[in-house]
């Protein structure tokens, strides 16, 4: 491992950790080595998401080894992982920025693919997991897949892997990114959106070395309906249209209780399938007013004008 000082930066790496104890000393032992190799200047910036094992203690004892390479950015809570890298893009000083995770399930030595992409003149480079199946429980794998055919039909954003965090981008669309109000933002869809130049590229899916997945099945879901209300109105339009088309079934239902009354005579055996379908608007109509809550709650979020999170701590390199 080698130690520069260096003024001007090229590129900047930007990590968020959370619980990240058992892996970051593997991390820094792997990435400045693949970085070195580049033959750029490079800064590395962790942000702290609010872990609760030893990771920080651990952060500034790299720092100390690696004092003109390291910037740290302590969270005083856990704001999640987007949140996180947004802070690092808030402290970035190079021309062309990576975002990777932690655990080294991407691997520090695929970053060279990302800047051959950006050096032939893309503005946004993702990386998509070779082998994923490999390495990943199954269900985690499908919902993921799941989740990836929903979005790209949804919000229209052509992505091969939304979950890959290896990510470049130039600086430009950083800076962009930053200038955003969003509580709640999916950072690779912002940068596509924004790009004018986007691109993807297969990079090594390696298995977690150490410790547990802090992204559940849930954060999954959770990811998703964040896409969904942050980038598209399809939600409502959904369920505006299929109100009216509900709205028109039941007016047909009525209207034939009443002509089958008035021929017929009241029935007293279909009560049970009146409530059945009772029951069924009534679950349509929940599930509505959930999403329209979304919209709701992310307006809310962003004329509140709160912080998106608070920073304990900056710890600036040398």
């Amino acid at each position: 491992m080698t130690e520069q000082n260096i003024s001007n930066v090229d590129l900047s790496v930007v990590i968020p950790v959370y619980n990240e104890e058992k892996t970051l000393r593997k991390l820094i032992e792997r990435l400045i080595p693949a970085l070195d190799k580049l033959g750029k200047n490079y800064e590395v910036i962790f942000t702290n998401d609010g872990s609760r094992d030893d990771s920080w203690p651990i952060l500034k004892s790299i720092q100390q080894q690696f004092p003109n390479r390291i910037t740290l950015v302590d969270f005083n809570a856990n704001y999640g992982q987007h949140m996180a890298i947004m802070a690092g893009f808030d402290q970035v000083r190079g021309s062309v920025v990576i975002t990777m995770d932690a655990d080294l399930q991407n691997p520090p030595e695929e970053i060279y693919k990302l800047i051959e992409k950006i050096d032939e003149g893309y503005d946004v480079v993702g990386g998509y997991r070779a082998n994923r199946h490999e390495n990943d429980h199954f269900v985690r794998r499908y919902c993921s897949k799941i989740m990836n055919y929903i979005r790209s039909k949804i919000t229209n954003i052509s992505m091969i892997d939304q979950g890959c965090m290896l990510r470049a981008y130039k600086r430009p669309i950083v800076d962009l990114i930053t200038q955003t109000v969003e509580t709640s933002t999916f950072i690779p869809a912002l940068a596509f959106k924004l790009a004018g130049k986007p691109t993807e590229v297969e990079v090594k899916h390696e298995q977690r070395v150490e410790g547990q997945s802090n992204y559940s099945v849930y954060e999954l879901i959770r990811v998703t309906l964040d896409l969904f209300t942050g980038f598209s109105l399809f939600p409502l339009h959904v369920f505006s249209i299929g109100g009216l088309f509900i709205s028109f079934l039941s007016f047909v239902l009525c209207f034939y209780l009443m002509v089958r009354r008035l021929v017929i005579g009241p029935e007293a055996d279909g009560m049970f399938t009146l409530f059945a379908i009772l029951f069924f608007f009534i679950g349509v109509c929940i599930t509505g007013i959930g999403i329209v809550g979304e919209y709701v709650g992310r307006t809310y979020q962003a004329i509140s004008g709160r912080p998106r999170y608070i920073v304990r701590e900056i710890s600036h390199r040398s």
